[in-house]
């Protein structure tokens, strides 16, 4: 606890109650975290300035201390406030930069020796313990925070990235596919393939298909063979053999024979009939 039996030292005529101990202590952790008192109360003063000290009317109100900070290299305030509440006190931290809010209740009578206030050796109880609550849940880990706000940021500027990439309407895809779990798509044509799998085989090479379907129906099928070709419409081997196929229009529209007009009714030959 190097600097702390100095501050003590220095403070000693401005405590009274195990209270002002204890915020002295958490005002040490501060110092040593790197940041500067810059004043008592709520609101900045024109007198304000960076120090190591604790401001004159520090401990002017028993009930309620607020201290105001500011880091060595920032400029961003930070309000402490320690709140008595019967054998507790209730130590509770602001920045007012990012608005980050941190809080710590301890027991007063487990830390402080109250009949001890003005003897540093014996005042502290369990000090180590105590600094460790202090830089735990109270302060705000500097390494931590950097490395949170570094993290955060490559997140937005990945993210910034893969919109413009999604936004090129002329990009090329990457060799190597973006991380993160792919959808399973089945093959429909490699079994099992519950539901419709028989319906996406052109060449029907697995039971299946159609409900009713005019090819394996059961029934005596004509003589039609459609891999032969459709005279002036399908061309032969058009249709594989053995494949399914569903006649686009009546079979046989244009079969050879007579004309149903090569006779002509009387006066045909009138073009005003």
């Amino acid at each position: 606890m190097a600097g702390l039996e100095v501050l003590y030292t220095c403070v000693a005529g401005s405590i009274s109650c195990p209270q002002d101990a204890m915020v002295c202590f958490v005002h040490w952790e501060m110092i040593k975290s790197g940041y500067r008192c810059v004043g008592a109360g709520d609101e900045p003063r024109s007198s304000d300035k960076k120090s190591e000290l604790l401001p004159a009317d520090w401990s002017s109100n028993k009930e309620l201390y607020s201290l105001r900070y500011k880091a060595t290299d920032t400029d961003n305030q930070i309000l402490l406030k320690a709140i008595t509440v019967d054998s507790t006190l209730i130590f509770n931290l602001m920045n007012s930069g990012t608005q980050q809010v941190s809080d710590l209740t301890v027991n007063i009578s487990d830390h402080v020796d109250a009949d001890q206030l003005h003897t540093f050796d014996s005042v502290f109880k369990s000090a180590d313990s105590l600094s460790e609550k202090v830089k735990t849940q109270l302060l705000p880990s500097q390494d931590r925070s950097a490395g949170q706000r570094k993290s955060r940021r490559e997140e937005e500027e990945d993210e910034q990235r893969r919109r413009a990439d999604d936004s090129d309407p002329l990009r090329i895809p990457g060799r190597h596919p973006r991380q993160g779990t792919q959808p399973h798509w089945p093959d429909p044509m490699v079994p099992p393939f519950a539901v419709g799998g028989a319906d996406l085989d052109p060449f029907g090479s697995r039971t299946g298909g159609m409900i009713v379907d005019p090819l394996r129906s059961g029934y005596p099928r004509s003589g039609f063979d459609p891999s032969s070709g459709i005279p002036d419409i399908l061309p032969p081997g058009a249709v594989p053999p053995g494949a399914r196929f569903d006649p686009f229009g009546p079979v046989g529209r244009h079969r050879p024979g007579p004309d149903p007009d090569h006779m002509p009714p009387p006066g045909y030959d009138d073009m005003f009939m």
